[in-house]
């Protein structure tokens, strides 16, 4: 993997678990997931107009990736409202780089070095293990059932980002098109207390926004220049990030183990960038 696709899936990175953070501290959850979702597809409708249309082979990528970026989006909400961060997070994202690899190999035709396998085990390993650092794990389901959402959707999103033509286009395209389930549902079902919340806490939807459109991009990107299942894996370097904000903004007091479990990943990522 070149060097700068290298650095920019990590600052990637660190914007997604930055908007994680926006939504666990939040006082709603789920409304503050329909701010994020909603404010990225304003940004996206702006900038849709100025660049071309992704190419009519990622199309059916583009009807069914949505549906799958509502439901983790909803499921994001859920798993933040029954667990904490520093062990929702991990756990959501620990599962899917292996499953991401393994479809890769078998569907996209990917091959990956021994090296690269290795990377990866590790870094699932150090998320898996930080998830598990408190010891009793509760709400496991959640998060593991998002985990099988995110491989579904990097898969899809990887296939039809190359076939696009122009990632950019075809990522602005999916965050405007998973907006609408989102924000049909709080229009319909909670018009009243999400149009007051928006007056509320426009600012963090727009920096949530902002994060989470500009982390799926660079993150699209790089499945254009380098296998998939790396990125993915890379992109789970986040989890550190995630447990610094945990432990400085939100005040969580992760164990000690979990903290072991964050120079795992580190050493990770450290092989994929020698892979």
């Amino acid at each position: 993997m070149p060097l700068s696709v290298f650095c920019l899936v990590l600052f990637a990175a660190l914007m997604h678990a930055s908007w994680n953070a926006l939504v666990k501290g939040a006082p709603d959850k789920l409304l503050t997931t329909v701010l994020v979702s909603s404010f990225a597809a304003l940004i996206a409708a702006c900038a849709l107009p100025f660049l071309p249309a992704p190419a009519s082979a990622s199309w059916p990528f583009l009807v069914v990736s949505p549906l799958l970026q509502a439901l983790y989006f909803a499921l994001v909400a859920r798993c933040y409202h029954v667990a904490d961060m520093s062990q929702a997070y991990p756990l959501m994202r620990g599962a899917a780089p292996l499953l991401v690899a393994v479809v890769g190999v078998l569907w996209l035709g990917e091959h990956l070095a021994p090296l690269a396998w290795l990377g990866i085990a590790v870094v699932c390993a150090g998320v898996l293990a930080m998830a598990l650092g408190s010891g009793r794990l509760r709400h496991a389901a959640l998060p593991l059932l998002n985990a099988a959402v995110i491989a579904g959707y990097t898969l899809l999103d990887a296939a039809g980002a190359r076939r696009s033509g122009h990632p950019l286009s075809y990522t602005l395209w999916l965050f405007a098109l998973t907006a609408l389930p989102l924000l049909a549902w709080a229009l319909l079902a909670r018009r009243a207390a999400f149009l007051a919340y928006l007056r509320g806490n426009a600012a963090h939807g727009l920096a949530g926004g902002v994060g989470t459109l500009l982390s799926y991009s660079l993150a699209l990107w790089a499945m254009t220049r380098a296998p998939v299942a790396l990125v993915a894996a890379l992109r789970e370097s986040a989890i550190v990030f995630g447990l610094g904000i945990s432990v400085l903004l939100l005040k969580e007091r992760p164990p000690r183990a979990r903290l072991l479990a964050a120079g795992v990943i580190a050493l990770g990522v450290a092989v994929l960038r020698l892979a």
